[in-house]
């Protein structure tokens, strides 16, 4: 070697180009391309809303809270009033489905649903609208924030009128059945 200064410096060179592409093999091998980081409540949170369908307020029966692959893991009555309030436990992996059902002496419909996907919202009415934005949303691979929105702009009749900047008329959260 004629020049340790030159070998020195190629060493040092190989040696950045190894570790940084070592870097990049690690972090690609780490990360599965689709999934998306899995969203929990931080805290013990009250969800609340009404519960309704066609033909007006639903005042019996009783609101479930249902993990995605159907564990209950929470549930309150309806007592002559279509408003709820539910607990979600902290620590709680979201998605969660609230599901409504029908008391013994109502008919029996298939449930109606709602789905919470965001932690920090609180407020979801369960309806006929936001049972078909879940179903629909399902039907399109999951409960995610993009195909929430997808279901609910293709389910729910919004006047173009609505869907500008100038012509919404209200809290955006509520928009589409009271999901957000």
């Amino acid at each position: 070697m004629k020049n340790p200064t030159t070998f020195t410096l190629a060493l040092i060179a190989s040696l950045s180009l190894l570790i940084m592409s070592g870097c990049g093999q690690d972090q690609a091998k780490s990360s599965t391309p689709g999934k998306t980081a899995v969203k929990q409540t931080l805290r013990t949170t009250s969800l609340l809303g009404t519960v309704s369908d066609n033909t007006g307020p639903l005042k019996t029966g009783t609101v479930s809270l249902l993990s995605e692959n159907g564990k209950t893991l929470a549930s309150t009555e309806l007592n002559n009033s279509q408003r709820y309030e539910i607990q979600v436990p902290a620590g709680t992996d979201l998605p969660v489905v609230l599901s409504y059902t029908p008391g013994p002496n109502a008919p029996k419909d298939a449930p109606l649903i709602s789905v919470v996907i965001h932690p920090d919202a609180s407020k979801y009415d369960i309806n006929p609208t936001t049972t078909a934005i879940a179903k629909q949303a399902k039907a399109m691979g999951g409960y995610t924030h993009n195909n929430m929105v997808q279901a609910a702009e293709s389910t729910a009749h919004v006047p173009d009128a609505n869907k500008t900047t100038a012509g919404f008329r209200g809290d955006p959260t509520t928009q589409y059945g009271g999901w957000h």
